[in-house]
């Protein structure tokens, strides 16, 4: 039995020798991986624990393989109470997850109306367009979501902003569908204007 101990304690004071060796970068990435871990998993002491750690930058943490962050995490599940407590400890609200997508373009998408307002009052831009150029008002527009376009529309989004793809801006896009003629009618009560688009990420 001790000395199986000593094995033990062998191989802990190994492992340790060999993860302070290692790039402060590879460590933060492996921080970042358990803290992405626990969003997913709901594990809320072990999120606050993370986040409390003197000097973290976790809460910007991206998974590797997708690029999402935690907020695109938390909005696609519709979780408020993480996305406002993420928000209030520097979560950026314009990451761009591997596609391009922000989170208030994820919430759009989704259905989550209430996380959008969240979102637009903790200063995401209305404006940022993913890989193809679609902002999250022209996500709004094609969904026919007559709400989500108003709260869109009073929280700054640019509705001649164009796509990447058709070259289509939202109003573009109200005034070609017949079966949303109350969108089309929102946003051309807003005077047309050149605003330089906010082009999406080069993927």
């Amino acid at each position: 039995m001790g000395r199986l101990s000593v094995k033990m304690l062998r191989h802990l004071l190994v492992s340790t020798i060999l993860f302070a060796s290692l790039p402060a970068a590879a460590q933060q990435q492996s921080q970042g991986y358990k803290f992405l871990e626990a969003v997913r998993k709901e594990d809320g002491d072990a999120v606050v624990k993370m986040l409390d750690q003197p000097g973290q930058r976790i809460v910007n943490a991206r998974d590797v393989t997708s690029g999402e962050g935690a907020l695109h995490i938390v909005v696609k599940r519709g979780d408020s109470t993480y996305l406002r407590y993420l928000l209030q400890r520097g979560a950026d609200p314009n990451m761009r997850d591997g596609r391009g997508d922000t989170p208030l373009l994820l919430a759009v998408q989704y259905g989550h109306n209430a996380l959008v307002e969240v979102l637009t009052a903790g200063k995401a831009n209305p404006n940022l367009g993913n890989g193809g150029g679609e902002t999250p008002l022209i996500r709004a527009v094609q969904k026919r979501d007559l709400p989500l376009v108003r709260s869109l529309l009073a929280a700054g989004a640019n509705p001649d902003q164009t796509d990447n793809i058709a070259g289509m801006s939202a109003r573009d896009y109200a005034r070609a569908d017949t079966r949303a003629p109350a969108i089309a009618k929102l946003i051309d009560e807003k005077p047309k204007k050149a605003v330089r688009a906010v082009a999406g990420p080069r993927l």
